[in-house]
């Protein structure tokens, strides 16, 4: 049976960590033996995880990222975030985990989308 709480709170870790510059902890701790990936700019594997998050916090440094929803069912953890990056962009993102029967991440999908100055129906990304 799966901890949602614990899975919860270790997707947020995870991503937090793997974010802002500590891939290598973040798959050492949070990851199972297999990490399947459906980014397509990212390859399947821990080490191509580790190897797209590195270029990230080389390229773009200083980005943040706030965690705004988690939501959690069965062996999934979904994250809704808010990402500011260099220069002002900002962007929010739905990502998916699926955990282990050891409460460890093995599967990733995502979707981000740069949020629009403008709003046609005048709500929020959030």
């Amino acid at each position: 049976m799966q901890d949602l709480k614990a899975n919860k709170n270790n997707a947020i870790d995870f991503y937090r960590m793997a974010y802002l510059g500590n891939p290598s902890e973040a798959v050492e701790r949070f990851v199972g033996k297999e990490y399947i990936q459906h980014n397509p700019l990212v390859d399947d594997g821990k080490q191509p995880f580790i190897d797209y998050f590195t270029e990230m916090a080389r390229d773009y440094p200083g980005k943040s990222i706030e965690f705004v929803r988690t939501v959690a069912e069965g062996d999934l953890v979904a994250l809704h975030t808010h990402q500011t990056w260099p220069g002002g962009d900002e962007y929010v993102t739905m990502d998916f985990f699926r955990f282990d029967e050891n409460g460890k991440i093995v599967e990733h999908w995502d979707s981000i989308q740069e949020i629009p100055d403008e709003s046609k129906n005048g709500n929020s990304m959030y």
